[in-house]
């Protein structure tokens, strides 16, 4: 209140303390001018104007970020400042949920709320599944499951994804995945042969071996536990089917079958 140039006097506590606590956070007043007692009274009574927004999994954080500043009216250009300031990833550090925020929120204060929410969250299932928090090692495996979060059709399959994933690179195949290419502004993007040849980044697993050097998105945690727990198979390949799951192979001939069957 002071930072606002209001004088709060002893006898101004006393009347909180018989109205009640003041709100955390931030509260809408409602309007511009008041009284001292009505401007009392509404930091007791007020509550915050919440505006709920849903990242879901599979996004990625520039999608996300472009969310945030239309639905809150915040600078887009700012949220990105803030968060290559405040983040150490590029991508999959925001845990995918409806996060109800404050409308008003700054875009610097955002940030840090968005990533302590899912730092906190990310250590609290490594400690439960390793009974540790090792970063490097947790963020190898949001990279593992960022790629099985774009490739599974459900949650059912991304253990079957997993397997698939390591057992190429076991083989040393590269994974040749569409999924990988959907990074960044491209989340919504369609994979073509153009798209395919022309991206030199390391998402590109047409071109690269191994797995991309960041996450390609923001996971869910059933992708980071399939990640971590894959399905113990020796497939190699997998097909979208026409029902919109995938039909997964461990020989070449029955993949290219699965193609075939697929797009007929």
């Amino acid at each position: 209140m002071q930072a606002k140039n209001y004088n709060v006097s002893k006898l101004d506590s006393i009347i909180l303390r018989v109205m009640g606590l003041p709100q955390s956070g931030w509260i809408n007043i409602g309007v511009d001018r008041s009284t001292k007692f009505d401007f009392l009274y509404k930091l007791t009574t007020a509550k915050a104007a919440l505006q709920d927004i849903t990242l879901i999994p599979g996004e990625t954080t520039h999608i996300f970020l472009d969310q945030l500043a239309s639905n809150l009216n915040l600078d887009r250009k700012l949220l990105q400042k803030e968060y290559s300031l405040q983040s150490k990833y590029e991508e999959g550090v925001f845990v995918p949920n409806t996060y109800s925020l404050p409308i008003g929120i700054t875009e610097n204060v955002l940030i840090k709320i968005l990533l302590n929410e899912s730092y906190s969250q990310m250590k609290k299932l490594s400690m439960k599944i390793f009974g540790a928090y090792n970063e490097k090692k947790w963020f190898h495996f949001v990279t593992v499951a960022s790629v099985i979060q774009k490739e599974s059709a459900n949650i059912e399959e991304m253990p079957l994804v997993s397997s698939v994933i390591y057992n190429r690179v076991k083989k040393n195949m590269k994974l040749q995945m569409d999924g990988t290419l959907n990074y960044g502004k491209y989340s919504h993007v369609k994979i073509t042969s153009k798209r395919i040849k022309e991206d030199d980044t390391t998402y590109n697993t047409y071109k690269n071996r191994g797995f991309p050097v960041l996450p390609v998105c923001n996971v869910s945690f059933d992708a980071i536990r399939a990640a971590i727990f894959p399905a113990q198979t020796e497939y190699l390949y997998f097909m979208k089917a026409k029902s919109g799951t995938h039909n997964f192979s461990r020989n070449y001939s029955t993949h290219l079958s699965n193609i075939k069957r697929a797009t007929k």
